[in-house]
């Protein structure tokens, strides 16, 4: 089921924002617009913008935005399709049962059917492991002393070494291609469609609004992979979920602790520590980070302690500072993970551990410590420039300067001298390593002013629609250079032009929920220090004077050839831009 936009927008246009989210969360009145609490990260200050005007919501401290059905979304865990008839049901407005035409997407609907037919393969996997079939999974279970609360909360089940969930999925309506395309079957010309997963134990994954969107499966006895996942599908991507994540985020809690196996989070969450999560059977990634800096700015280790789980610890602190992720670790010896540890000592020590967790980038450089003889000198120099390399990749001046300071107190060295080493290594190369949170697309670089000016711009022209006829013939989408920028601004100067402008709509453009907070982003800028009518359109040229810069920049620079007559006519205009007048509605 997907609805037409047309419906969609009647659907929004009958549910004001404000209306809605105080109806949630208590709502103040700022200036012209409303702040609350964020409800999506741990709030002391009002941080979450409600504007009755573009009909948007902005968190400014997590970066959790969009419309009103996205606001369903996040704060119900509701689908997007649910979030619609939630609203219409308020509405009172009646959506057709089935509909097709021009504006269905048979992308969505199969979609849909595809977390339908893993649902569906969760309930057979948790049923049968409560049959005398199943014993074998759920004698495992017990030995590993989960109780039946436990197993009923995570949905634990058991695939029978038949696989006869296939059979139980064609009879639930599902076909092969769906069955396929799930990942719960696989196709050979000998064998044709059989399970994916059999006798094994049974994870199942679920995505943040806890739809089940995959399995992680256990094998019972010797049989290779020993944890065995569904592949990639177009509902199921390891790199940006994560293991009970939507359990996690229900938890409200100030912090997240990050596991490496399914049994880790679940002894945890057993124990109490509902803020729990792992990475599926993949080294920590950068999408993953990114979901979790939307709700917590504390993130602490608890992976293995052994060789490899300490190097998958500092990759992953690594990476949690790339994202802005205050990052600890645990210490669980002389016990290897977190099961056996909170099963020896109980959750009581286990909370002293996360008490007594250490600043992950002094872990690291105390591990680096051991590899070099502290009687040797030229060990202690080749250990200290192996430091001061580590702290010369951090980007950030006072994240650096502050961790300057507390290594050189690790190493027992001064400041001045670790901070003339950083420095040192700093100039060996002046680019640094750009982070991988940069290198992977998720985010433009917040301070970039061409991105800025590309914003500021959006949020002008949200503000203040009727200056279109006056800027129609200077600015255009071609000058926004970010791919999803100027996605939205060719849609979104259409909708002025035609007298329909809607900054909410724009959100719903798109599917992917970052993207979406994007969006919001875009309508959502503050000219800081700027209050006067006057300061605001003098600040609104010199705006459109950077975006027709860097426009023209992008012109001289894309690497295509430039017509020289072209160029020096849209060179003559830039000029020109300072001398436009423009006026703001009274």
């Amino acid at each position: 089921m997907f609805y037409p936009q047309e419906l969609i927008d009647q659907v929004q246009q009958n549910n004001d924002i404000v209306d809605v989210i105080n109806e949630y969360i208590p709502l103040t009145k700022k200036g012209s617009n409303y702040v609350c609490l964020c409800p999506f990260h741990q709030d002391s200050n009002p941080s979450l913008m409600v504007s009755r005007q573009k009909q948007l919501f902005k968190c400014f401290a997590c970066g959790e935005g969009g419309n009103v059905i996205t606001f369903l979304q996040k704060y119900d865990s509701k689908t997007f399709v649910e979030s619609v008839q939630t609203l219409a049901d308020r509405a009172g407005i009646k959506l057709p049962e089935n509909y097709s035409g021009e504006y269905s997407k048979e992308k969505q609907d199969h979609k849909l059917r595809l977390i339908e037919c893993n649902t569906e393969a969760a309930r057979f996997f948790y049923a049968y492991l409560r049959r005398e079939e199943g014993k074998k999974g759920f004698d495992y279970f017990k030995k590993r002393e989960l109780s039946d609360e436990t197993m009923k909360k995570f949905g634990l089940g058991y695939s029978d070494i038949n696989g006869n969930c296939i059979a139980y999925l064609k009879k639930q309506g599902f076909t092969d291609k769906e069955i396929l395309d799930s990942g719960l079957g696989t196709y050979d010309e000998r064998n044709g469609l059989r399970s994916k997963f059999w006798n094994r134990v049974m994870f199942p994954i679920k995505n943040q609004a806890g739809k089940v969107i995959g399995f992680g499966g256990r094998v019972l006895g010797d049989g290779e992979p020993k944890y065995l996942n569904s592949p990639e599908t177009t509902i199921f991507n390891k790199s940006t979920n994560l293991y009970a994540f939507d359990l996690a985020k229900a938890s409200r809690s100030s912090y997240f602790i990050l596991c490496e196996g399914y049994m880790d989070v679940i002894a945890l969450h057993q124990a109490g520590f509902n803020m729990a999560v792992a990475s599926l059977g993949t080294a920590f990634t950068p999408g993953q980070a990114n979901i979790i800096r939307r709700y917590v700015k504390d993130v602490y280790l608890s992976y293995d302690s052994d060789g490899p789980g300490v190097k998958a610890a500092i990759r992953a602190a690594k990476i949690c500072r790339e994202f802005n992720l205050s990052c600890k670790v645990i210490d669980m010896s002389p016990y290897k993970d977190p099961d056996e540890f909170i099963k020896a000592l109980g959750k009581e020590e286990y909370q002293k551990r996360i008490d007594e967790a250490k600043n992950a980038f002094i872990f690291e450089i105390g591990i680096l410590r051991k590899q070099y003889d502290p009687s040797d000198p030229d060990a202690n120099t080749r250990y200290d420039n192996e430091v001061a390399a580590l702290l010369a990749e951090m980007k950030d001046e006072v994240q650096r300067t502050n961790y300057i300071k507390a290594c050189a107190k690790e190493m027992g060295i001064s400041t001045q001298a670790l901070s003339d080493m950083v420095a040192k290594e700093a100039g060996k190369n002046r680019k640094f390593n750009e982070p991988e949170r940069l290198r992977s697309g998720i985010h433009e670089k917040k301070d970039d002013p061409n991105i800025k000016a590309q914003q500021l711009m959006l949020t002008y022209l949200a503000e203040y629609p009727s200056i279109y006829p006056q800027i129609e013939n200077i600015v255009t989408p071609d000058d926004f250079t970010d791919e999803t920028y100027k996605e939205v601004a060719v849609k979104f100067f259409e909708d002025v032009k035609n007298g329909i402008a809607s900054p909410a709509r724009m959100v719903s453009m798109f599917e992917d929920e970052e993207i979406q907070n994007k969006v919001s982003d875009m309508f959502t800028s503050y000219l800081n220090g700027i209050e006067g009518r006057e300061e605001k359109e003098a600040a609104l040229v010199d705006i459109i004077f950077r975006l027709k810069s860097n426009s023209l920049d992008e012109m001289k620079n894309g690497g295509k050839s430039v017509d020289p007559t072209l160029f020096m006519k849209k060179k003559k205009e830039l000029m020109e831009i300072r001398s436009i007048k423009i006026k703001l509605p009274e």
